[in-house]
């Protein structure tokens, strides 16, 4: 065979086993493309799933360690508290004492001038005279009919008409004293004393200003017995039986951060009101240094005695639906189920539960929205384990 005839059938062979090759290669790469598209799926699929199922935190119902406490706002009002108004119209002629001033009982916080009442006062007092006057001349007249009676000299009815003017004129002079009387107990009002230890908490009045007396109006001074507080808390109706004279107390205000003040239950008001549900509740509080003052506001922690059977979770735990009040509970298996609950008492925070838990059950701190009964969870490590009492009906 001729070399030229040699060199073409090489080349075509050579040409088709590459084209072997190429294609086998071609299959060999669209094979691992689908293969390894196959796997991405695949791991998709299941990560999709486990994002589908929910991460949750759970807890176990605590037990009451057989105290809890109540925190409720309150206003503090002075122990002893008195509006002085004025008894006398008139001026006033000074004031002695201003705001902060500590005063005791009687001591002058101000004087009234009273010109009119004075002008009574002094026709009261001729009109005393003048009564007694009267009732000498008639004492006189009657002592000289009665003599003149025994000689037979005048009539017995003329002598009894003598002795009735006598005791008339006597009662014109009592009455004249007691008018003199009343309007010097009224003139003793235009001095005004403070009723009792205390501090001046208002002055609103200033020298001569138009005094009106009665009750009405704007008072002229108030006093104010700070020494000790009456601290006032509405306690809502559930609480109210816990709720027992001699109960303690925590105190902090604003104005003192960090600091907690004594204070005890003095008595509740034994009603419920109608507008609000709840009870009025009287707490004292000692003052003697000054630190709180009457009006303002206080956070109160009320000590309450506990239900040593009762089982206590955080308020984020609940679900309310249309099926009621519920929390939701993981079984071992990590599969949700849903309890009925009947709380107790609501304090905030945390709630207390009368029924539907078991101190074993594993329950979701804060169900996700959408949880219902049989969805699978993932319990995020560190939560405590399934028991052998847990989620039992």
């Amino acid at each position: 065979m001729p070399p030229e005839s040699v060199t073409p059938r090489t080349s075509s062979r050579t040409l088709r086993i590459s084209g072997i090759l190429a294609a086998i290669a071609a299959v060999v790469v669209v094979a691992t493309g689908i293969t390894s598209r196959a796997n991405n799926n695949e791991k998709l699929k299941q990560w999709t799933s486990e994002q589908a199922v929910p991460s949750v935190s759970v807890i176990t119902p605590s037990s009451e360690d057989g105290v809890s406490a109540l925190e409720l706002p309150g206003r503090f009002q002075a122990y002893a508290r008195a509006p002085i108004y004025a008894r006398v119209d008139g001026y006033l002629k000074n004031w002695k004492t201003d705001i902060g001033t500590r005063v005791k009982a009687g001591q002058i916080l101000g004087e009234i001038e009273t010109p009119d009442l004075d002008q009574q006062l002094l026709q009261a007092r001729a009109d005393l005279a003048s009564a007694e006057a009267n009732a000498a001349l008639a004492e006189t007249t009657a002592k000289r009919w009665q003599a003149m009676a025994k000689t037979e000299a005048v009539s017995r009815q003329e002598v009894d008409d003598k002795t009735a003017d006598l005791l008339a004129k006597q009662a014109m002079v009592k009455a004249a004293e007691a008018t003199v009387n009343r309007l010097l107990a009224m003139k003793s009002f235009a001095r005004i004393v403070a009723p009792f230890d205390g501090t001046v908490t208002a002055r609103n009045t200033d020298i001569g200003a138009l005094i009106n007396a009665g009750g009405e109006g704007t008072p002229l001074f108030e006093i104010s017995d700070t020494r000790r507080l009456r601290l006032y808390v509405n306690v809502p109706q559930n609480y109210a039986g816990s709720i027992n004279r001699g109960t303690k107390a925590e105190i902090r205000v604003p104005e003192h951060a960090g600091r907690t003040y004594a204070a005890k239950i003095e008595s509740t008001s034994g009603s419920v009101d109608v507008a609000s549900g709840t009870t009025l509740v009287q707490l004292t509080v000692e003052n003697a240094a000054g630190e709180l003052m009457p009006g303002g506001y206080a956070n109160v922690r009320l000590q309450l005695p506990g239900n040593t059977d009762a089982l206590s979770i955080p308020a984020s735990a609940l679900i309310f639906d249309r099926q009621g009040l519920r929390v939701a509970t993981v079984t071992p298996d990590n599969k949700v189920l849903m309890k009925p609950i009947t709380v107790v008492r609501d304090l905030g925070k945390t709630i207390e539960l009368g029924s539907g838990i078991n101190p074993g059950d594993r329950i979701i701190e804060s169900p996700p929205d959408g949880i219902s009964d049989g969805d699978t969870v993932h319990v995020v490590a560190g939560t405590p384990e399934p028991t052998a009492s847990a989620n039992k009906s």
